[in-house]
């Protein structure tokens, strides 16, 4: 089991949503986190509450738009001159929006900025390189274990991605090398602002997605971004690197053998 007291965690959309969440839950657990993020009066409305409790020293906000790599790499740079290191990152930051005018940004942010953010971050912690090993949780989806995803195929098509990057990067061979743990968590229907702010990149095809969406929340409702933090932080404190988590309907599981199953079936013929 690891812990998370003490330890300097990094969470990337941290300024609400579920990110604020995840936020809340660690500083819970003793650690001290540094929020990235582009909206500035929420982030600093939620540090300024939650220094309160628990003291400005563990919680602080950097202004950072982490699909800019250059911002990025110095907002790493400037928390570890801070504090020598980082042992947590989480890369929650994200948007479903697939219009024309947005879906490179979604790009950007929701793959480019994770895969940006896994590799320099294994750098910067990596055992063998001086560092002294870490935890990277990349946030996925249901959506990237669904056959199709309603309405969002971009968004489906990065969540599935990060789900074969998380499995392969965070593999024990790789691990064995750096001490940096690469785990995937996918969350179900969950209450979070980018429920408010989906968008496909075709109107008729949105409101068909709508009523899909609308129909799996029948039959699970959507959970409350608490209990999403709460995956988080078992996820971190169990979870083996490589291993994928998800959080559904209130449930927490790591369903790493069922990736590796599909992964499997998939390759059945490939000698064929």
């Amino acid at each position: 089991m690891n812990s998370l007291e003490n330890k300097v965690a990094v969470v990337t959309g941290g300024a609400n949503g579920i990110g604020a969440e995840i936020v809340k839950a660690f500083l819970r657990e003793g650690a001290k986190v540094k929020i990235l993020d582009i909206n500035e009066n929420a982030a600093n409305d939620l540090v300024k509450k939650l220094a309160g409790k628990h003291g400005k020293d563990r919680i602080q906000f950097i202004k950072c738009d982490v699909s800019k790599e250059d911002q990025l790499l110095d907002a790493f740079e400037k928390i570890t001159k801070e504090f020598d290191y980082i042992d947590v990152i989480i890369n929650n930051a994200g948007i479903a929006d697939e219009s024309f005018e947005m879906y490179k940004k979604e790009i950007d942010l929701n793959f480019t900025a994770v895969i940006t953010s896994s590799i320099r971050g294994i750098e910067f912690m990596r055992k063998d390189k001086g560092g002294r090993g870490g935890t990277i949780i990349n946030v996925s989806s249901i959506s990237g274990l669904l056959r199709i995803s309603p309405g969002l195929f971009l968004y489906g098509a990065i969540k599935n991605a990060l789900v074969y990057f998380g499995s392969s990067i965070g593999m024990k061979e790789y691990y064995s090398r750096t001490n940096v743990r690469v785990i995937t968590i996918c969350f179900g229907v969950t209450q979070s602002n980018i429920m408010l702010t989906t968008k496909s990149f075709d109107e008729q095809i949105n409101r068909d997605g709508e009523q899909i969406m609308r129909n799996i929340a029948l039959r699970s409702p959507v959970q409350p971004a608490e209990v999403a933090a709460k995956g988080v932080v078992e996820s971190f404190t169990n979870g083996e690197s490589g291993s994928v988590w998800l959080v559904n309907n209130g449930r927490i599981c790591d369903i790493t053998d069922n990736i590796d199953q599909a992964f499997e079936v998939m390759a059945e013929k490939i000698n064929i």
